[in-house]
């Protein structure tokens, strides 16, 4: 078998990424190996020059990749949007998150408030101090470390009350999706990829983001609570 291309994306990404390389591979032959990660720690390999041929990150982070160089002009090519949803454990009380102003009752009532640190914890960040509840639930946010997903802390009854993007909450056992952000506050995510600069197979990893970006990747999107870009 060819050498592999090789990859590292954030953590929302992950389970779309294992099915699309494993139909690529079995399509095309070529061997794909991806490392998901936090987002933090994916921008930070990236900008130190550790030796991946693709990386597969929120369209801001790659745009700030962009800038520095750090990521070949031109290659960038948009994957997927993703929304917020919100979740409990299994079987919990499901709140009444219809509206935004339910949604904001609901964050003053729950025990515990979790969020990640990608692009959904930084527009909540923002959506308490609009609300001006930011001082009044501080001591109960609990933020999951870069890596774990928050899921993963409402699973443990760690978290009453979480939020990431549907992708990272969808498969997880313990917890119960009970619907997406209010329309007038959802935010949508962009994730996109790009042929990083130290790469010395650009050919062979555009093509692998060609299929990505491709409509054959569009059922596998859907399936992780994602849309075509």
């Amino acid at each position: 078998m060819s050498q592999p291309v090789t990859g590292i994306s954030s953590m929302a990404t992950r389970t779309l990424l294992a099915r699309l390389v494993e139909e690529y591979e079995r399509r095309v032959g070529q061997h794909v190996t991806i490392e998901s990660v936090g987002g933090i720690a994916a921008v930070r390999r990236v900008q130190e020059g550790e030796r991946f041929d693709i990386v597969v990150l929120g369209s801001d982070a790659i745009d700030g990749l962009m800038a520095d160089g750090r990521i070949v002009p031109g290659s960038r090519v948009d994957l997927a949007r993703s929304g917020v949803a919100i979740a409990v454990a299994a079987g919990a009380p499901r709140p009444e998150i219809g509206t935004e102003a339910a949604l904001r009752e609901a964050i003053l009532a729950a025990r515990s408030i979790g969020y990640s640190t990608g692009p959904s914890g930084t527009h909540l960040i923002r959506l308490f101090e609009r609300w001006r509840i930011a001082e009044t639930i501080a001591p109960r946010i609990v933020q999951a470390p870069a890596g774990v997903p928050v899921g993963t802390l409402i699973a443990r009854g760690e978290v009453e009350l979480g939020f990431q993007q549907l992708s990272e909450l969808m498969h997880l056992p313990g917890i119960d999706v009970i619907g997406p952000l209010p329309a007038e506050i959802q935010i949508v995510t962009i994730f996109s990829a790009a042929v990083c600069a130290v790469s010395e197979r650009r050919e062979t990893a555009k093509a692998l983001l060609a299929f990505l970006a491709s409509p054959t990747a569009a059922r596998a999107k859907f399936d992780h609570g994602m849309e075509p870009a």
